[in-house]
């Protein structure tokens, strides 16, 4: 093999597959940014429905063009306890088909449009002003990237036509089936990316060096070596995510298997259904500027092969669909190790391998912030309870919860800040420093807890007690500050029109009680009724309950301002 055609062939491939593969990821970052809000409210319709499921599956993996990306966002779902096993089943099975629509859009043969698509991409994407016409020059222009990469491959390929070696390795792997599935499988795992594998069997088969037979038996293994990201993403999770990693990893492996098996009828099927025949070829001018040959091309296998990965996965779904209980059974059965994730300081909700995902990872960081909230509002509850029922033991317990409020404000903030750096729409910029504020007035609800945790030991130390009245105010106050902050945390979840007014009434009734009962205090002073020692831990007691008011209504108006 000449040096010259063999440097073309290593150059045009990684240029091609590098164009491709940027194309593809500048692609689903437009997507993600036209679908944003959109995405999260699909997400939101997660029901037991298994259909449903399903559908929510395909429809996210549509959007982000990566089912690694969707089962990822699954697994952490499982096992944040969001999803229970069997609805996770439904969504990856969904996915699996979502997916498929990468490989149906590169099969349409408009290579030729590649150029036109990425000046007008870029025309929209540098010049336009319009919010959602730059998101769709990214669209655009990942189009234009991803075809021109496709047609810089086929391009590199054409002179194999001639390479004996090529021929002997290409008869290798077609006398043997299961030889091409370990390749695709084998592939698939090294680049993790199943579509870089897809666009590699395209550009080989339309340029007529790859059988259609063995382009089918390269996408059954890249069904399975796409798994295997699913599966890393569980290691280090729980018993239920693990198990779902599982299931996502037998089921596909059992449907090459079967489809192996009736590896004929299955192709024949897939012809039936796709027009043209995929074994002929045409013969066109090579355009590579070091080729000045006729090659032959494949018209018709490209629509061929993006049918066979849809009808597979389509056949692979409605028959373990139905069975999805089943198959949590099964993975109980295999997974039976004990639950790993008993670790009183880690993270639920966030994981840095949906970065890549910008609005799945933003609603992580969401959920992970509204844990964070809720455990505050345990620590104001337990803190409540302990000055008023005078047990210093319970201290140690919530000081468990102050670290892990301190664990996740870092936690939080690490993964905000690297998200903040990927390409995300300037609604989810925003909402990236509304959350990194809510963090910091969460975490310093927390210190004013430990606040009054060491008022409360004085207290009991030093035999102090307060007259009823003021054991009253306390209670008072700390009981609204806690309805305060319990409204706070439910708009997590709600979608609440006066959100700022209200949380602004109730501290400003926190406010009112704090002025008043400092007044009261001072009066108690003159007369004689308290003492100075009491009278110190009380003044500071008000403070921190003032505090904790002030910081949940700056959480509640980030919320107001996101809605």
């Amino acid at each position: 093999m000449p040096a010259d055609f063999s440097q073309n062939l290593i150059f045009g491939l990684c240029g091609g597959l590098g164009l491709f593969l940027y194309g593809m990821k500048i692609l689903s970052e437009g997507l993600q940014k036209v679908a944003d809000d959109r995405l999260r409210t699909i997400l939101s319709s997660l029901t037991d429905n298994r259909l449903l499921g399903a559908g929510v599956g395909m429809l996210v993996a549509a959007i982000v063009q990566s089912s690694s990306a969707t089962t990822i966002m699954v697994i952490g779902f499982v096992n944040a306890g969001l999803l229970s096993l069997v609805q996770s089943l439904g969504v990856i099975l969904g996915a699996n088909i979502g997916t498929t629509v990468t490989a149906q859009l590169i099969a349409f043969n408009i290579s030729q449009y590649a150029l036109p698509a990425i000046g007008l991409g870029a025309l929209f994407k540098l010049f336009a002003k319009n919010r959602t016409l730059n998101y769709v020059g990214e669209v655009v222009l990942g189009f234009g990237l991803l075809f021109f990469g496709l047609l810089i491959m086929k391009q590199a390929f054409a002179p194999l036509k001639s390479s004996e070696q090529f021929h002997h390795l290409l008869l290798m792997v077609t006398d043997y089936r299961l030889l091409a599935v370990l390749v695709g499988a084998g592939l698939t795992m090294l680049v993790q990316s199943s579509s870089a594998v897809i666009g590699v069997t395209l550009a080989l088969a339309s340029s007529g060096l790859l059988p259609f037979e063995t382009s089918v038996a390269l996408i059954l293994g890249e069904n399975i070596g796409t798994t295997v990201t699913t599966n890393l993403a569980a290691i280090g999770t729980g018993r239920a995510a693990r198990r779902a990693a599982f299931c996502h990893f037998f089921v596909n492996l059992v449907g090459v298997g079967y489809m192996l098996l009736f590896f004929d009828l299955f192709t024949g099927l897939v012809d039936s259904v796709t027009p043209g025949d995929p074994h002929r070829t045409v013969s066109v001018a090579a355009q590579a500027a070091y080729l000045d040959v006729a090659i032959g091309d494949a018209p018709f296998v490209a629509r061929h092969i993006a049918n066979t990965h849809t009808l597979f996965n389509v056949i692979n779904v409605l028959i373990f669909l139905p069975l999805i209980g089943l198959l949590a059974k099964l993975s109980a059965v295999v997974v039976r190790e004990s639950d790993t994730v008993g670790a009183e300081l880690q993270t639920r909700f966030i994981d840095k391998r949906v970065l890549n995902t910008p609005p799945i990872a933003l609603g992580q960081a969401r959920s992970e912030t509204r844990r964070m909230a809720q455990t505050t509002l345990e620590m104001v509850k337990g803190t409540n309870r302990l000055w008023q029922q005078q047990r210093v033991g319970d201290i140690a317990i919530l000081k468990k919860s102050e670290d892990l409020v301190d664990f996740l404000q870092k936690e939080i903030t690490d993964f905000l800040v690297i998200l903040s750096q990927k390409p995300v729409s300037s609604a989810a910029q925003q909402e990236i420093g509304s959350l990194m504020h809510m963090v910091n007035d969460i975490e310093r609800i927390g210190d004013h807890c430990e606040h009054l945790w060491q008022l409360c030991r004085r207290k009991i130390e030093t035999g102090t007690s307060f007259t009823d009245i003021g054991f009253g105010e306390i209670v008072d106050i700390s009981e609204k500050t806690a309805e305060l902050l319990a409204f706070v945390v439910a708009s997590f979840d709600e979608d609440i029109a006066d959100l700022a007014e209200r949380a602004r009434s109730l501290d400003n009734v926190i406010d009112a009680l704090e002025k008043t009962y400092r007044s009261n205090h001072i009066s108690r002073l003159n007369t004689g009724e308290c003492s100075v020692r009491p009278g110190l831990i009380y003044i500071d007691m008000l403070h921190n309950y003032e505090k904790i008011g002030d910081h949940a209504l700056n959480v509640a108006d980030r919320l107001a301002g996101d809605s």
